[in-house]
């Protein structure tokens, strides 16, 4: 059981207890910025592996990047947090060939951004992360409940009670609105503004390499969005497999079809792509792939009830976008008596 007392106008530099809700980036990182600072920091998330939509799956023969394909580092600040995740061996650049295709010609891209992967997976910066914290997989908080000596969480299938002086949201914005509903109805109010798109992920598995001439399409043309050689990104191994990502659109008429339903529909796609019939496949549905609009607030913060929310919603939608969110909420976090506010 944790607990501490709250008196809602923490002074700064008290440790306190944090509640952390969400293993995606922006949730480690902040988990990780509270922790830096002398608070307990606990963080709870539902799935069995942390990472969010950085997610990273294998099987026996086989691994792929199925949720996020790569980031980018615009601004300095992220760019030096890249920069020691080279250095620690848990991310590279990805020098892909990158091309697009408008359902009649293939254009090679002229862009010279860089793009970054996680090695050997997309969830090895959070994995990192998570290794330094106290995380709870499989932990699905049900419900909030404010209390006079602050936060009560119901964490499903566990009868302990969790008490904590600050909790941070950092989950997709339906989950955010879905939990604050009855306890903070104004924060609850700025993530029902967001609306989060779904995306079918098919991961196509063959028996040898193929070079279409390219190692990453954009589609801009039919039921599919994105289409990628998993084995062009750093430090992949296995069977040749590729990852293919449904429009948001066609994601949401078919959000109830089965998932080898899906795959008789987008595999035929491939063929005018350059792409050869797969051996095999599997996939996979995200309900909130997405954020349509995002929303560049940076993050929320209400001090007097020791209530944040972070994450890439809240900051323009990308990887970069979470760990800006991120650091933001951790700076209000630590100040202590800030009054309710968003933070950039």
């Amino acid at each position: 059981m944790h607990r501490h007392v709250r008196d809602g106008m923490t002074p700064p530099g008290r440790a306190q207890t944090i509640a952390v809700i969400g293993a995606g980036l922006a949730g480690l990182a902040c988990a990780q910025q509270l922790q830096a600072a002398g608070h307990a920091v606990t963080v709870f998330d539902q799935a069995k592996t942390p990472g969010g939509r950085m997610r990273h799956y294998g099987a026996k023969q086989w691994q792929c990047d199925h949720g996020a394909q790569y980031f980018t580092a615009r601004g300095p600040a992220f760019a030096a947090v890249v920069d020691a995740w080279i250095d620690a061996g848990i991310a590279a650049p990805w020098q892909a060939r990158i091309a697009s295709w408008d359902g009649a010609q293939l254009r090679r891209s002229q862009s010279v951004l860089t793009r970054y992967v996680g090695v050997p997976g997309m969830a090895a910066p959070a994995r990192a992360l998570a290794v330094q914290l106290d995380v709870r997989l499989c932990a699905q908080v049900r419900a909030l409940q404010r209390r006079r000596t602050g936060w009560r969480l119901s964490v499903l299938q566990d009868a302990a009670e969790h008490l904590f002086d600050t909790v941070v949201l950092a989950v997709p914005a339906p989950s955010a609105a879905a939990l604050l509903g009855q306890v903070a109805p104004a924060l609850a109010t700025i993530a029902e503004q967001v609306r989060m798109q779904p995306a079918w992920a098919v991961m196509a598995h063959f028996d040898a390499p193929i070079d279409p001439g390219y190692d990453a399409l954009f589609v801009n043309a039919g039921p599919l969005r994105w289409v990628a050689r998993n084995a062009s990104k750093p430090a992949r191994v296995g069977a040749e497999t590729w990852l293919l990502h449904a429009t948001a659109e066609w994601s949401q008429v078919h959000c109830d079809a089965q998932p080898g339903q899906v795959i008789a529909s987008l595999v035929p796609e491939l063929a005018a792509l350059g792409l050869p019939m797969p051996q095999s496949c599997d996939a996979f549905f995200w309900e909130v792939a997405s954020s349509d609009p995002a929303l560049q607030l940076g993050c929320v913060w209400d001090a007097p009830l020791g209530l944040g929310m972070c994450g890439d919603w809240l900051a323009g939608g990308k990887v970069e976008g979470a760990w800006q969110s991120a650091m933001a909420l951790a700076r209000r976090v630590c100040a202590g008596d800030v009054p309710h506010s968003v933070c950039d």
